[in-house]
């Protein structure tokens, strides 16, 4: 009789890393750093801005730990997802459970003792909304799982400035208000390419229950939508000329990359579309963060 491997320390380690699904976490602290060089009009204390990252890295790696105990079923119907240790067996649930539990406690206690209470009640609540909102209901029922859910992934920003400020404010609301918009062309895009594997484990994302045309219109929509919120932003929050230019000409980049998918519906656009997406936050909010850096002379 065979008699399965036992994982290695590093192996069992790495697949513990994977369960917080490290990518996406990068994509969400891109947004909090410029929050706040931005709502500090200049660079805050190093500690400030470790301790405040660990936090969210910690949150954010809980809440996604989570979901993959949840969706343990239906990530080993798609084959995108199939290798997850939660399937494969290398992490048992309880464990994983355990783990991600750990690490939101973790969260809230680093960002209370060491930045603010509010910012670690923010950080703890997006878990929850992504948890209970998204994961546990919307995601496996809705059409708008991923538009409301999206939510969740907005939170960082409001993070990122009360980290700083200890307080919220319009321009860090609209600011939430440009990822929670961004988040539905950001995802459909890559769920057109994988609408297959989302239909076999019966989830509804739009790609799945409505024809490419028709997302992909949706699509061009909501990219309008952020490319007037960023441009908002510069007033309210008073912005300069650099932050100016650079959200009007990325703006005008992504939403012409979601017409171009209109013209071309085709796996290998949506990707481009969807890889585009990732570059347009990171260099968006880069000139948030430089634009206030040029002019606070540092």
């Amino acid at each position: 009789m065979l008699v399965a491997a036992t994982p290695s320390l590093r192996s069992k380690v790495g697949a513990y890393v994977s369960l917080t699904k490290p990518q996406i976490i990068e994509l969400l602290l891109v947004t909090t750093v410029p929050v706040q060089i931005v709502a500090a009009r200049g660079i805050p204390s190093l500690w400030l801005i470790v301790t405040t990252v660990v936090g969210g890295t910690l949150a954010a790696g809980g809440a996604h730990a989570i979901n993959m105990y949840v969706d343990r079923d239906i990530d080993a119907l798609m084959a995108r997802t199939r290798n997850r240790p939660l399937v494969t067996g290398v992490i048992e649930p309880r464990n994983a459970l355990v783990f991600a539990i750990v690490l939101e406690v973790a969260a809230f206690a680093l960002l209370w003792s060491t930045v603010n209470l509010l910012s670690a009640v923010l950080a703890v609540a997006a878990c929850l909304f992504y948890v209970f909102v998204y994961t546990l209901w919307l995601k496996r029922t809705s059409t708008q799982n991923i538009v409301i859910g999206g939510a969740a992934g907005a939170v960082p920003v409001l993070i990122g400035w009360s980290s700083v400020t200890n307080s919220l404010d319009w321009a860090p609301v609209i600011l939430f208000g440009v990822i929670f918009f961004w988040t539905p062309p950001h995802f459909w895009a890559l769920a057109i390419k994988y609408k297959d594997d989302y239909a076999a484990a019966d989830v509804p994302m739009m790609p799945v229950v409505a024809d490419i045309r028709s997302t992909v219109r949706q699509m061009i929509a909501y990219t309008v939508v952020t490319w007037a919120l960023t441009l908002l932003f510069a007033p309210v929050a008073g912005m300069g000329a650099l932050y100016v230019v650079a959200a009007t000409v990325l703006g005008a980049i992504f939403t012409y990359q979601a017409y171009r998918l209109l013209r071309d519906a085709s796996y290998a656009r949506a990707m481009r579309l969807f890889g585009w997406s990732i570059t347009y936050v990171s260099l968006l909010f880069g000139a948030m963060a430089l634009d206030q850096l040029v002019r606070s002379g540092f």
